[in-house]
């Protein structure tokens, strides 16, 4: 399966989309990339003259690459529809990120089994600056 593969299968759409590339996979993680837009509309109200990337999207962009493609990589079968629920999630934060920075999402994976993946997720900017290190898990399952 390959990363465009994997990333036409994601079940998110524009404004809502936080993948632009998805660098590798494999059993072990996943590497990503994602630039936020400066028109994003999550900008307007966050925070008044002086916008940042809330937590909440980085937490989210971390999930779609580092819990998501991996999960459809592991699933192995393009063909069949799979769901991904959160199950957990505990993010640390470091450095803002800014309207038109670009981040790069590291997972790594903990375990995978009776369709619950859990992973070690970090993100960096491009100075490769820690922004955000934390633990995600998910559960799959086919539609």
């Amino acid at each position: 399966m390959t990363e465009d593969e994997i990333i036409a299968l994601l079940p998110y759409s524009e404004p809502f989309l936080f993948v632009d590339t998805l660098e590798s996979v494999d059993e072990q993680g996943a590497k990503g990339s994602y630039t936020f837009k400066e028109d994003s509309y999550f900008y307007k109200g966050h925070f008044k003259d002086n916008p940042v990337t809330p937590g909440v999207m980085l937490s989210e962009c971390m999930a779609q690459i580092g819990l998501v493609c991996f999960g459809i990589y592991l699933s192995g079968d393009i063909t069949l529809e799979m769901q991904m629920a959160f199950t957990t999630l505990h993010v640390d934060f470091y450095l803002p990120v800014f309207p038109g920075e670009r981040v790069t999402v590291v997972s790594e994976r903990m375990y995978f089994r009776f369709g619950k993946l859990k992973c070690k997720v970090r993100m960096t900017n491009e100075k490769e600056e820690v922004v955000a290190i934390g633990e995600m898990s998910g559960m799959m399952k086919r539609k």
